[in-house]
């Protein structure tokens, strides 16, 4: 987890458990703090396999201080057991599923719940907060892939496999004959193809047993009606979330926090420990200004009421 750069008092380890969500099995990966100030949801990318953000989770956590409870919640059946027998969900389930954890699972919560959502995560928080807006006092977009980006020449070819049953069957069999060959063979097709030597062991790990469907124009009135509560990671060398989509947010929401990483990373920043740990800190930073203008906020108005 790199645990040399956090202080080793408030370093815990995520736990992974399986609970039922609207009667759909989901996988997590948790961290409960002692006297939590703040609860923080994470919604991943695609695979939505939580297994990929351990480092991130865990760093997350020490970053702020070990005052933040974290939840990592998994999209259904983007798991490596076949919970859900080969049943395929749209994104709008998957949306439906993250809603009905934040009612089930996080409904009674006494402090204040951010939502942070990477890729496709970025996408499904955003709709998130329009539901359960006021349950949430942030939302933060990793890399986000909110809109089609019709220069991405990946995103093009995507498509392409999309439209064609055969080319989708076909895709999804060398996928899952992955997990089918042994252990060493798969870690180095997952390394060479899929990643790269940098990825970290449990990044690797969780391709092996794991390994796309999206498209939709943001909503810009909600946006607007809501900069104050939300902000956007861009990296400088992302296809999925490319600086021609920065400068279109800029462009109908120009008062929003946006900020664009220029340190090298990749949009699978989670499958690196240098990766993790560097959007955990910018991600705890983000708390922590949030959190405490709210705390600002909070008691500039018992200070009126008793006025």
């Amino acid at each position: 987890m790199g645990s040399e750069y956090l202080d080793p008092n408030v370093v815990k380890l995520a736990n992974f458990r399986v609970c039922k969500v609207s009667s759909y099995t989901t996988e997590l990966l948790e961290i409960q703090a002692d006297n939590p100030t703040v609860h923080v949801l994470f919604v991943p990318g695609n695979p939505g396999v939580v297994s990929f953000y351990k480092e991130f989770v865990e760093s997350l956590y020490g970053s702020l201080g070990g005052t933040a409870s974290i939840t990592a919640i998994g999209h259904i059946a983007h798991t490596k057991k076949n919970w859900e027998q080969g049943q395929l969900f749209s994104l709008q389930q998957q949306i439906n599923h993250k809603v009905d954890f934040l009612s089930q699972e996080l409904q009674e919560t006494k402090v204040p719940i951010v939502l942070v959502g990477h890729s496709i995560g970025a996408y499904i928080t955003m709709e998130m907060l329009k539901r359960k807006g006021d349950q949430v006092i942030y939302f933060i977009g990793l890399y986000p892939f909110i809109m089609v980006n019709p220069q991405s020449k990946k995103q093009a070819n995507i498509a392409k496999v999309s439209r064609s049953s055969i080319l989708s069957c076909l895709m999804s069999l060398m996928v899952a004959s992955i997990g089918l060959l042994p252990k060493w063979l798969s870690q180095y097709i997952v390394v060479q193809y899929i990643g790269n030597s940098s990825w970290s062991t449990s990044a690797v790990e969780t391709a092996r047993g794991h390994l796309l469907k999206f498209s939709q124009a943001p909503d810009w009135e909600f946006m607007k009606k809501n900069q104050r509560k939300m902000t956007f990671l861009f990296g400088d060398d992302d296809h999925w979330g490319p600086l021609q989509v920065y400068e279109e947010v800029a462009k109908q929401v120009p008062d929003m926090a946006l900020m664009i990483e220029r340190e090298g990373l990749s949009h699978s920043f989670c499958c690196t420990e240098a990766g993790s740990i560097w959007v955990a800190r910018h991600v705890a930073s983000l708390i922590k200004i949030q959190t405490s203008s709210s705390a600002s906020a909070a008691d500039d108005g018992k200070l009126s009421q008793i006025a």
